[in-house]
């Protein structure tokens, strides 16, 4: 589990794909990868969310650490660990759901916005948290001032204009879904190699 955090903490950006045709996630992962992303989060909310996360763990597990967003309940988080999700990301904070995957020896990154949520979600076993929504960098800086041995996820916000931002209060990685993968948009070669430039954007963003 350590290195899986570890590998979050050391190249920062968690791709988030939601709401994609089921059918184009590996293709959509393939270019992200491409562009230099390894962390993907698929959402369960998306339409085949397991299927589609053992798939692409199948493919793509040796080069990109796969997991699971939106989770609400342990269940899920014990479905989702079982076809190879590495990680386990919640919107909320859920204790349940740290146990579960903990019992499995999974990263667990809740969802809280509040200093008493951050503290309450770390303090009961979650890796990284994710901070959600994201505001602004300001929050994030605040937030560590009292706090800054809390590793944050900042997600819900961040695009390639801020991210450096974001990185100056000292996230320790960020969450990004429509700014990168927007999944409204046809899945075409043209829209396959758009997507590997952003990436490519993203990931030199925080490089420099």
């Amino acid at each position: 589990m350590m290195s899986i955090l570890n590998e979050i903490i050391e190249h920062k950006i968690v791709a988030i794909i939601r709401g994609a045709n089921s059918a184009d996630v590996l293709k959509i992962a393939e270019a992200l990868y491409e562009g230099g992303v390894r962390i993907l989060e698929i959402t369960m909310n998306s339409s085949k969310p397991l299927a589609v996360i053992e798939q692409v763990s199948d493919q793509l597990g040796e080069k990109m650490i796969v997991g699971a967003g939106t989770v609400l309940d342990p269940e899920t988080a014990r479905e989702a660990i079982l076809v190879g999700a590495k990680f386990i990301l919640s919107p909320i904070v859920n204790i349940e759901t740290i146990k579960m995957s903990k019992t499995y020896g999974v990263v667990n990154i809740p969802g809280a916005h509040t200093a008493t949520e951050i503290v309450y979600a770390y303090q009961n076993g979650g890796d990284i948290i994710k901070v959600f929504p994201a505001t602004s960098p300001a929050y994030i800086k605040d937030i560590l001032g009292p706090l800054s041995h809390i590793p944050l996820l900042p997600t819900g916000g961040v695009n390639l204009e801020n991210i450096n931002e974001f990185k100056k209060a000292g996230a320790s990685g960020f969450g990004i879904g429509s700014a990168l993968v927007d999944t409204k948009k046809d899945v075409t070669e043209e829209y396959l190699v758009e997507l590997t430039s952003k990436a490519r954007k993203f990931v030199q963003a925080i490089a420099s």
